[in-house]
């Protein structure tokens, strides 16, 4: 089973209320293959909602306490980021997901990067915070690049 970043399947749930379409991904979902979530949304963020970015640490430094997310206008959303990505792991658990496919870049489920905290559109390697989590549970964490990378072989 495959967990899929919520705005990759087509939902309108990123910050900018916007999502992307992949047909596979859809597929997928229909043939009970996979299921989506937006740790965003689920740790009760509204959308559209201000662009946040991990502040002072890592992934691993936010579950930890000694780092923050803060969104654009200085609010810290620490909070919302992590009660997201616990229960984006409690639905990954329920299901039986093998690997996540999560949306790099983001604070929650970037599996390679992620913005620096600077709100510049720079990037630093490293993982959003449901990635880190879900990982560090022994679920497989890729982004949609290694996924369709992956995907002819499906």
């Amino acid at each position: 089973m495959y967990l899929f970043s919520a705005c990759l399947a087509g939902q309108p749930v990123r910050y900018d209320g916007k999502s992307y379409h992949h047909q596979l991904i859809q597929s997928l979902i229909q043939q009970q293959s996979a299921i989506c979530a937006c740790p965003e949304m689920l740790g009760g963020l509204a959308c559209p909602r201000a662009p946040a970015e991990i502040s002072g640490g890592t992934a691993q430094d936010v579950l930890a306490g000694t780092a923050q997310v803060i969104d654009r206008d200085g609010r810290n959303v620490t909070q919302a980021f992590i009660d997201g990505a616990y229960r984006t792991l409690e639905l990954a658990q329920k299901h039986q997901v093998h690997t996540a496919v999560l949306k790099e870049n983001s604070p929650s489920c970037g599996a390679n990067y992620i913005y620096d905290g600077s709100f510049s559109g720079q990037k630093n390697a490293g993982m959003g915070i449901a990635a880190a989590l879900l990982r560090q549970h022994g679920i497989k964490v890729i982004s949609e690049q290694e996924f369709f990378e992956i995907a002819d072989n499906l």
